[in-house]
């Protein structure tokens, strides 16, 4: 597929945060062009291609233009309407994830629901329609338990914690039931919080990345630990339930999988992002395909790279804002950055507390070396 005005393909990205400028420059690493479609004015991918639009989700006349320029279309998020997706495939356009599978995706109680149905594990989980339901979910889950958005949850957004039933009516009222739909979800007692990257083609084709860990604060992903420490046969047991899951799906592109590894040695799924995750961004540096570049060889059809790390370790921390403010690096000595250690700062124009302003990976030789070198340049970062 070439563009109207050109030989060079050009992938369209719905979304302009740190996800879609990563992707684009992958993109731009394999000789493409990039048009981006956002919402907002001042993302992060606003100044890196002449191809940018910014409109609202429905605006019908802005994304024709969008899709004039694109020769395959992908999105960054799953907080796109699944509407703008139909619209851009009724105009011929490829897109990846599709419609259908973002459908299955976005709406968290249907996305479990659709794993249960196809016999894979999920945690247990109830509709809530009204206050007596939720009630009625602590006393068929017990406590604690959680109570989630089915739509446009993240980085502990959209979550709640229910320790006894005089907390339901604050947490109803907290996540803006019933304006916001909801669902209830049981309470895991967990050992390990799991991650892996699926690259699936529309060829078919489908690669694994490592298993790793991840370690949240305050339900926000702080550290990726790559490989996770398991044995074989647990690695073995996840990977296969993630490429079950995508392929239960159908989907096409690069799929984030969240899983649980329980108290009881049980591997639960937790959720599944259809684009590229934050668990993934140490392949950048530490893998031989990155997750992002095979997000493009997956759409276009092309023979997936190899997912195997280049050395043996490496750890990933997350660079959360520490203040509300403009955003800035306050303090950095870059001279101090080794050669093992990679800095990315996004160019969020707004700092908040808790926002992922940027990301540091750093490679080793072992999980322990890594971690206690990125521990350490992370407290020399101010944002």
């Amino acid at each position: 597929m070439q563009n109207k005005q050109s030989d060079i393909p050009t992938l369209g990205i719905l979304g302009g945060g740190q996800l879609a400028r990563m992707t684009a420059y992958a993109a731009f690493h394999l000789g493409m062009s990039v048009a981006i479609f956002e919402e907002k004015k001042d993302a992060p991918c606003q100044n890196i291609t002449p191809f940018h639009f910014t409109g609202a989700w429905n605006d019908t006349a802005k994304l024709t233009e969008f899709a004039e320029k694109s020769d395959i279309i992908t999105l960054e998020n799953e907080f796109v309407a699944p509407s703008t997706l139909e619209f851009l495939e009724s105009l011929g356009k490829p897109v990846f994830p599709s419609s259908k599978t973002l459908k299955q995706i976005q709406d968290k109680f249907t996305q479990k629901t659709v794993l249960k149905d196809h016999g894979l594990p999920v945690s247990q989980f109830y509709p809530i329609d009204s206050e007596n339901a939720a009630y009625e979910c602590g006393k068929n889950l017990g406590y604690p338990f959680l109570i989630k958005r089915r739509k446009h949850g993240y980085d502990g957004y959209g979550n709640r914690t229910v320790h006894s039933e005089h907390d339901i009516p604050q947490a109803l009222a907290e996540l803006g039931f019933p304006n916001h739909s909801v669902y209830a979800e049981g309470f895991i007692d967990f050992e390990l919080e799991l991650a892996t990257m699926i690259a699936r083609s529309k060829t078919g084709e489908i690669v694994t990345y490592p298993v790793v860990e991840t370690i949240q604060e305050n339900h926000i992903c702080k550290y990726v630990i790559a490989p996770a420490r398991l044995s074989s046969t647990l690695i073995d047991e996840v990977i296969s339930l993630a490429k079950s899951a995508i392929e239960r799906l159908d989907g096409v592109g690069i799929f984030g999988v969240e899983m649980f590894l329980d108290t009881d040695a049980n591997i639960l799924i937790n959720e599944l992002a259809p684009r590229p995750h934050n668990s993934g961004h140490y392949t950048m540096e530490a893998c031989y395909t990155s997750q992002f570049q095979n997000l493009l060889r997956a759409i276009f059809g092309w023979k997936l790279g190899s997912t195997q790390m280049v050395i043996p370790a490496a750890v990933m921390v997350n660079l959360l804002g520490k203040r509300n403010g403009l955003a800035h690096l306050k303090s950095v000595d870059f001279s101090k950055i080794p050669p093992v250690a990679n800095l990315h700062i996004y160019g969020k124009s707004a700092c908040r507390v808790g926002r992922k302003m940027g990301h540091l990976t750093v490679r080793g030789n072992s999980v322990t070396e890594c971690l206690s070198l990125a521990q350490h340049l992370e407290s020399q970062i101010e944002l």
